[in-house]
This record gives C-alpha cells, sequence and structure tokens, in this order.
C-alpha cells in the first residue's frame, strides 16, 4: 500500500468531482454536435423546399394567365417555345426574359443565377391546358430530377454513412385552373 499520501487525502481524492464537467462535456459535446448539423440541415432542406414550391406557384399562376397556352401550334406553346421558355426561367431565377442563347436575364439583359443551387430549366416540367373546350382545364408546373446537394453540414459524412435520408430528390408541384 502507498502510504505516501495520509488516508484522508485520498478518500478526498477519491470523493472529489473536480473536473467531472469536463468529462460529462466530452460526453455529450458530440451528440450535441450531431443534433446542430442536422437541424442546420433540416432547415436548409425546408428552406429550398419552400423556394422551389413558391417558384412551381409563381410559374403556374404565370401560365395559368398566357393565352397563347391554349395554342395547338407548336411554335407558339410547344416544348422549345418562347412561352415555356419564359415559364422555366421565371421557375428557375424569378425573370421571365430570354437573351438571345437562351439564358434567364433581367429587364437589363444581367444573367440571374438560379434561386437555388443546381436548378436549371431542365428541371421544369410544364403540362398545358391544350386546346379543349372542355371546362375546367388546369395548367401543371412541377420541379423534377432535382436533388438536394450537400451542404456545410454533411449529416451523412458525420454518421460514416453513403447515403443520408436528407439528400433526395425534391419533387414539388403547382397545379392552377387556367383562367381563358
Amino acid at each position: 500500500m502507498n502510504d505516501s499520501l495520509p488516508i484522508k487525502k485520498r478518500r478526498g481524492f477519491l470523493r472529489s468531482e473536480r473536473g467531472s464537467s469536463v468529462v460529462e462535456l466530452a460526453i455529450v459535446f458530440p451528440i450535441l454536435l450531431m443534433l446542430f448539423a442536422a437541424t442546420a440541415e433540416l432547415g436548409r432542406l425546408f428552406s429550398t423546399y419552400t423556394t422551389l414550391s413558391k417558384a412551381t406557384k409563381v410559374g403556374a399562376r404565370y401560365l395559368s394567365t398566357a393565352k397563347e397556352a391554349e395554342s395547338s401550334d407548336v411554335t407558339v406553346s410547344g416544348p422549345s417555345s418562347p412561352l415555356q421558355r419564359k415559364v422555366k426561367c421565371l421557375v428557375v431565377s424569378g425573370f421571365t426574359d430570354i437573351d438571345g442563347s437562351g439564358n434567364c436575364v433581367d429587364g437589363g439583359g444581367t444573367a440571374r443565377p438560379s434561386l437555388v443551387p443546381n436548378l436549371t430549366p431542365a428541371n421544369v416540367a410544364i403540362t398545358l391546358p391544350g386546346s379543349s373546350t372542355l371546362a375546367p382545364r388546369y395548367v401543371t408546373v412541377q420541379i423534377t430530377g432535382y436533388t438536394f446537394s450537400k451542404g456545410i453540414f454533411n449529416v451523412a459524412n458525420v454518421t460514416n454513412s453513403s447515403t443520408s435520408t436528407f439528400y433526395f430528390s425534391l419533387q414539388p408541384a403547382m397545379t392552377m385552373r387556367y383562367m381563358h
């Protein structure tokens, strides 16, 4: 037995709680950090989905009042028509103007980036009302093939998994009654 410390000091040392809060912090901190990262990513996911959802709503509202949407002429309402390019630019960038090379621009001709990262006009699907006289007719604007991108707090890396439930395809859509 070690007789260098008196028995009272040994008992006091064993009962001392100094440093226990540091040990508790070391145990709880990684869990708190993961919760913070997950909360930040979930907030970013909701923000991205809300932005995409509002963009489809604006595009559907614009399309629901466009007279040329019911045209049977492909040059007026077809997949590469000015109407569809305008709606796609409106959904992607918030502006309907298109420059000579098909890029989305604002009224002054300045190229506009997409509202959310990696969203392109190719991600926007449009369903027109057609030329039928049957009422009611509807237009639909949908985001397709847009995958939520990994952010600063990549939860998959923290959890050592190859995939995470946060990163999946977002597909908001809006259907509105055609008004003409």
